[in-house]
């Protein structure tokens, strides 16, 4: 088999069901054994999309999402989607071609150092030098990016490697020397972090995406009710636990609910699992939950104490160490009194916002998720549009809400509803945007009336880069530097693509427009002139003690 026609079986045989990516001259030889291969290729219209599409599959799906790319400048647009896949943990495999081995180094024609330029943003990468080795790269690739924390793997093909013969061997095994994640957690940590919980009087659970990656999305529930623990998450944690449990708080931070804020700053024990302490979270670390002793578990040893100092770490797979845990637990702390306060501070610091027959950009979301019925894939872009989306949609389930929570990266949202839609067909599934994070990637327009990917996209138009021109309202004396934004008409733009627009400019038309978008089969663009200079509260100031928030209303 040549090298290309071994990629495209290696592929198979990782059970790869599509391919998000663009062609060019040093991925030739790939394109041409594509061609009959069976394998579903998306085309995008930018890579980055292609990126950012295979990461939305990922997330949705649980599966590695796959891009390709040719090399030099068709590779670097790939690289904001492989970082954003390496910060927030997403199996990603990234394939690129590259110039003809002899002449690397030589300033070739769309040449670039693609393993170089992604050495800090993957979890680890390959430059194929030897044809032979081709196959067991690809496996060792699926196997790193899938494992333990997941993370995305690039692999480097050149040209002339596509085209040379060798025998095809499929190794059935993956033995890495020195990749050996770890699984189980130390009983002997277990059992200390179990007699803590069972003497703790005010618990609380900090959960993050490791949750989600690792299914423990039910045990976890089962460990929240059992020591009765009010549980808070992080933006990647979104899903893990119902937020409309009795026992949820929402989102832990910098956006986070005021009374999730305010309870961990009161909690004596923070159960930490498969989050990593963000400074978004914590505000000012040496503020952060001052009387708590902390127990983190995590399935990479480098993310504990890394930032917070950690009582009792446990290293390992968090559906397998809450499993230990309940097992461990033979008594459940008493956390009456803690919960009565957990209560009146969801009372005292409820979210809210004023309603004054304007189309408020929070009330957008409410109705979205209303029509919706909590059931459809949430994607969102960066700023505003995402805090909004994570306040004010209620998510009771693993992989519906997909967003950009490490890189923040704008343009992120509509190509990962494409992918997510094509992992998940019979979901809904909407991207929530503002009007200048949806221009980032727009030209995704034309992949979706073509591949016939029916996404919804919700523009929350304010005429601004809503986020920042915040932060200049609040810190610098409202002197509003580059954020007025000007867009195009959305309607004629999705219409002239072959999609279908909607413009609402009045409140009582906001629900209406969502039920007429969702019963169209094709990609809906529906643009809401949202109030312009409305803010996303609370906010924690960067610097600040979580719970020194700016809370917005009076």
């Amino acid at each position: 088999m040549t090298g290309a026609q071994i990629l495209i079986e290696c592929l198979k045989r990782e059970g790869v069901e599509v391919i998000f990516g663009y062609p060019g001259g040093q991925v030739l030889p790939i394109f041409d054994k594509l061609y009959d291969a069976g394998l579903k290729f998306i085309l995008t219209r930018h890579e980055q999309g292609a990126a950012h599409a295979a990461d939305g599959y990922a997330r949705a799906t649980g599966k590695t999402g796959v891009c390709l790319a040719t090399s030099g400048p068709g590779a670097t647009n790939l690289a904001t989607g492989i970082a954003n896949a390496y910060m927030d943990s997403i199996p990603l495999v990234a394939i690129t071609g590259q110039v003809k081995s002899f002449l690397i180094g030589n300033d070739a024609f769309q040449e670039a150092d693609i393993t170089g330029i992604t050495r800090p943003i993957t979890k680890h990468n390959y430059l194929v030098k030897d044809v032979k080795d081709l196959a067991r790269i690809v496996r060792e690739a699926f196997y790193i990016a899938s494992s333990g924390r997941p993370g995305p793997v690039v692999i480097d093909i050149p040209s002339d490697i596509q085209m040379q013969d060798t025998e095809f061997i499929w190794p059935e095994t993956v033995d890495i020397r020195s990749y050996k994640p770890t699984y189980y957690g130390h009983p002997g940590q277990i059992k200390k972090a179990a007699k803590l919980i069972a003497q703790a009087k005010k618990p609380i659970l900090y959960i993050g995406g490791g949750i989600i990656t690792s299914g423990a999305s039910f045990v976890l529930r089962e460990l929240a009710e059992k020591i009765q623990a009010p549980v808070t998450w992080t933006l990647m944690g979104i899903g893990a636990f119902p937020a409309t449990h009795k026992l949820s708080l929402g989102m832990l931070g910098m956006h986070g609910t005021g009374y999730a804020n305010h309870a961990i700053m009161e909690a004596d024990i923070i159960i930490a699992v498969g989050a990593r302490f963000d400074d978004r979270v914590t505000g000012r670390i040496d503020t952060f939950a001052p009387g708590a002793k902390v127990i983190h578990i995590d399935i990479d040893p480098a993310s504990i104490s890394k930032n917070i100092k950690v009582d009792v770490p446990i290293v390992g797979d968090a559906r397998n160490i809450i499993g230990e845990l309940l097992e461990q637990l033979k008594k459940a702390p008493d956390t009456s009194e803690w919960l009565k306060i957990a209560e009146g501070l969801k009372r005292k610091y409820p979210l809210k916002y004023k309603d004054d027959g304007k189309i408020k950009p929070q009330y957008v979301v409410e109705q979205l998720y209303e029509v919706t019925k909590g059931n459809a894939i949430i994607t969102t872009e960066v700023g505003q549009n995402q805090m909004w989306a994570a306040q004010w949609y209620k998510y009771d389930h693993p992989r519906t809400f997909i967003s950009s929570g490490g890189l923040g990266t704008m343009g992120f949202g509509f190509p990962a509803a494409m992918g997510a839609k094509i992992g998940c067909p019979d979901k809904t599934v909407i991207d929530i945007a503002g009007d200048g994070s949806i221009q980032m990637n727009i030209q995704e327009l034309a992949t979706c009336v073509c591949n016939k990917i029916n996404v919804k996209v919700a523009i929350l138009n304010n005429g601004y880069l809503g986020m920042v021109r915040q932060w200049q309202e609040l810190f610098y004396k409202k002197r509003y530097s580059q954020v007025c934004i000007t867009s195009p008409d959305f309607v004629k733009l999705a219409e002239s693509y072959g999609a279908e627009g909607i413009r609402v400019a009045k409140k009582e038309d906001v629900r209406p427009a969502i039920e007429k978008a969702l019963a169209i089969d094709n990609t809906v663009f529906i643009d809401f002139s949202v109030e312009p200079e409305e803010n996303v509260y609370p906010m924690v100031p960067a610097g600040e003690a979580i719970n020194r928030m700016i809370e917005g209303l009076a």
